[in-house]
């Protein structure tokens, strides 16, 4: 039975915010700036579907062989699964600056919030910070501390990486399609989504099930990784394609100049009278413009190219799962259910 957000989120009220609120009071921080902090904690980490933080909950009891885990498993597991959250918060908090992004879930965005402004990207960085405080707290004297405090770091910097080449390539404000290409847009899916989203959550689960061998998380990463590119591959098609009343967003690709999989596929096979209504239309803030890049994309029949590569996709993860040696202790079950979650979705 998989965990619920019902009970995923009281983790965070009845131990999470207590343990941080603890760790900085002892600073003696005058009562206004630790209000900040919890208002800054509760806003950006709380509310969204919390898929990575519950996966590590989920995948740490597939490994164990249990249906139910015991309350000191559960809120182990929970805990490093809010770490994740947290990472996701710090990253969200600085991309919408970055981005010069208006909402998220629902609200402006934090740096937008009365009186916030730029004081975000110290917030960012307080969230950031307070993973470490409660790896120390609960899982100092573990043998795996060190490897957990190396997967945040590294994975972190693999964020940032892919996050640098993507500001670079695809300013919103500067369109050069010549600095697109399949090959960059594969390095900025993988390391600014696929690690942190997929691959993290599972490397987690593994160290706590003591079954993190080289062995293993390399199995485990020649799934997860080509399956967090599928997942963004198949983003960029429902932004074009997908239904926004289903999907619950506006697809801006186009208009936002973003080194997306399907630009890069019509750069491909473009004629060189296709590539001039290209660099014409593309990231331009304009419906016409918009409308006539999605008329191209019709000509250049790139929904059908999109089917082909999914399913291509589709049969090399399941034979990547399929080479899955159990013996290990890596069930493929974590994996396949993975791949359900993201096959063929619609939103």
């Amino acid at each position: 039975m998989t965990t619920t957000l019902k009970e995923f989120e009281p983790v965070f009220t009845r131990l999470i915010v207590p343990a941080l609120t603890d760790h900085i009071s002892q600073y003696k921080l005058p009562t206004n700036a630790l209000e900040w902090y919890q208002k800054n904690l509760l806003h950006n980490t709380v509310g969204g579907k919390c898929n990575r933080g519950m996966t590590v909950v989920d995948t740490y009891k597939v490994l164990l062989g249990k249906s139910e885990l015991t309350e000191d498993e559960y809120n182990k597991s929970a805990i490093l699964g809010w770490c994740t959250e947290l990472l996701q918060a710090f990253f969200l908090v600085l991309d919408d600056i970055m981005d010069a992004s208006k909402t998220r879930r629902n609200f402006p965005c934090w740096y937008l919030m009365p009186d916030i402004g730029m004081i975000a990207i110290n917030d960012a960085l307080m969230l950031e910070s307070s993973i470490y405080v409660l790896l120390k707290k609960y899982y100092r004297q573990e043998k795996y501390y060190v490897d957990l405090l190396e997967l945040f770091h590294e994975t972190t910097l693999k964020t940032e990486l892919g996050q640098l080449l993507d500001l670079i390539t695809a300013p919103e404000d500067k369109v050069n399609l010549e600095n697109f290409s399949l090959e960059k847009y594969s390095f900025i899916v993988i390391y600014k989504t696929a690690y942190y989203s997929f691959y993290l959550p599972v490397a987690l689960a593994l160290h706590m099930a003591d079954l993190a061998t080289p062995e293993n998380l390399k199995a485990v990463h020649d799934v997860l990784i080509p399956l967090g590119e599928y997942f963004q591959v198949q983003d960029d098609y429902l932004d074009c394609y997908g239904d926004p009343a289903h999907i619950g967003k506006i697809g801006t690709d186009i208009m936002d100049n973003k080194c997306s999989w399907l630009v890069n596929k019509a750069l491909q096979l473009v004629t060189p009278e296709q590539r001039v209504i290209l660099e014409k239309n593309y990231g331009r803030k304009d419906a016409e413009c918009e409308r006539v890049i999605k008329k191209l994309y019709v000509d250049l029949n790139l929904e059908s190219l999109y089917k082909e590569f999914e399913a291509g996709a589709v049969s090399r993860i399941r034979a990547a799962i399929a080479n899955v040696d159990e013996a290990g202790g890596v069930k493929r079950d974590v994996l396949e259910n993975f791949l359900k979650k993201v096959e063929g979705r619609s939103r």
